[in-house]
C-alpha cells in the first residue's frame, strides 16, 4: 500500500485577516496581513515534526529569544530601496517624525485559495508611501506542499510597476526569513550591526544555539554571506531532531544565481538586487522598471525534519526540479 498524500488545508479566518495552513489537520503557518504589520507575513511556521521554525518576536515573544531587528517577522518579501522608501526596515519602532522614509505592503484582497494534495493562496497589495501613493501592485501565489518528512511553499510574487520605478543595490532584500533562536548559528562574541539609515541593533551572544549554513557551493557557516548559490540551506538541532531549511532560488529571477544575506543571529535572506555591496562593487545591477513593466519571483522553501540534515544531492535534485517548474 502507498502512502496517502497529505492533506493541506488552507483556512480563511477574514475577521481577523489571516489564513491558516495545516496539514494533515495539523497546524503548520498562518498568512497575516492585518493593515497594523508594514507587510504581509507567513509566521508561525512549522517543521513536519513539530518544532516552531520562525521567532515568535515581536507578535508572539517567547522566553529567552532575541528581540533584535523588529521588522524580521516570519517569512517575508520587500526590499531597503524602492525609489528611496526603505520596505525593509519598517516596524513599529520607527518613531512618527521618521516614518515618511518608509514604506508600507498593504493587502487589498485574497484572490483564490484551494485545499488538497496541493494548498493554493493568491493575493494582491500595493507597495505604498506614507501617503498612500502606489508604486507597485503586488500579486503572490503561495503552493504549500507535503510529503513524509518534509514540507514546501513556493512563493510566486510578481510586482507591476505604476510608476517608474528604482531598486539602486542595498544589502537588505528580498526574501527574507528570521528562524527560531535554536537555529542561529553559535558565536563567540556580541554582534553590532548598522542599517543605511545608522542604526545600530546589539546581538547577543547565546552559546546554546546548534545552527550552521550550507550553499549549493559549498560555502558554511557564516563564510556563506554575501555569495552566490542556487540554494542555501540553514540547519540545526530542535527537539531531539535534525531541522533543515532550504531556500531555493529560480533561473528565471533578476540575478540569479541569488546573493545569500546569511547572518548568524537567524535571518535568512536571498537578495539578487545587492551585487554591489556582496561582491565590493566588482558588480552592480540597479535594477529598475519602467511604468507599466512587470518582473516575476520565484522562490522554494522546503523545510524538513527527522534523524539527519538533507543531504546536498538531494537539494540538488530538488533545485533541479524547481528550475523546470513553471
Amino acid at each position: 500500500m502507498f502512502a496517502q498524500q497529505p492533506k493541506v488545508e488552507v483556512v480563511p479566518q477574514f475577521k481577523d485577516h489571516k489564513i491558516m495552513i495545516r496539514i494533515d489537520k495539523k497546524f503548520f503557518a498562518e498568512f497575516l496581513y492585518p493593515d497594523t504589520l508594514e507587510k504581509p507575513v507567513l509566521f508561525s511556521i512549522h517543521a513536519p515534526g513539530g518544532q516552531l521554525v520562525t521567532r515568535g518576536f515581536p507578535l508572539l515573544p517567547r522566553t529567552d529569544e532575541p528581540t533584535d531587528h523588529p521588522h524580521h517577522v516570519g517569512l517575508w518579501f520587500n526590499y531597503e530601496n524602492v525609489n528611496g522608501l526603505d520596505f525593509w526596515n519598517n516596524s513599529y519602532a520607527i518613531p512618527a517624525e521618521k516614518k515618511k522614509g518608509y514604506g508600507w505592503i498593504k493587502t487589498d484582497s485574497i484572490l483564490e485559495m484551494k485545499s488538497g494534495e496541493e494548498g493554493k493562496l493568491t493575493y494582491s497589495g500595493h507597495w505604498e508611501n506614507q501617503s498612500g501613493e502606489i508604486l507597485l501592485h503586488e500579486k503572490t501565489t503561495f503552493n504549500f506542499r507535503a510529503d513524509q518528512g518534509l514540507y514546501s511553499i513556493d512563493r510566486i510574487t510578481q510586482l507591476i510597476a505604476l510608476q517608474d520605478i528604482s531598486f539602486p543595490d542595498t544589502k537588505d532584500g528580498l526574501l527574507g526569513l528570521r528562524v527560531a533562536h535554536e537555529l542561529e548559528l553559535p558565536s563567540a562574541q556580541p554582534k553590532q550591526y548598522t542599517d543605511s539609515h545608522g542604526n545600530i541593533t546589539k546581538v547577543a551572544v547565546d552559546p546554546s544555539v546548534s545552527g550552521n549554513y550550507l550553499s549549493s557551493e559549498g560555502k558554511a557557516g557564516d563564510s556563506a554571506w554575501g555569495t552566490r548559490g542556487r540554494w542555501c540551506m540553514m540547519y540545526g538541532k530542535m527537539s531531539g531532531d535534525s531541522i533543515s531549511i532550504v531556500i531555493i532560488d529560480h533561473p528565471s529571477n533578476p540575478g540569479y544565481p541569488t546573493y545569500w544575506h546569511a547572518r548568524g543571529y537567524g535571518l535568512f535572506a536571498a537578495n539578487p538586487l545587492g551585487e554591489k555591496v556582496f561582491s565590493n562593487g566588482k558588480e552592480n545591477l540597479n535594477f529598475k522598471l519602467k511604468k507599466g513593466e512587470t518582473v516575476t519571483f520565484r522562490y522554494r522553501i522546503v523545510i524538513a525534519s527527522g534523524k539527519r540534515k538533507l543531504d546536498p544531492q538531494a537539494i540538488d535534485q530538488m533545485a533541479d526540479a524547481f528550475a523546470h517548474s513553471k
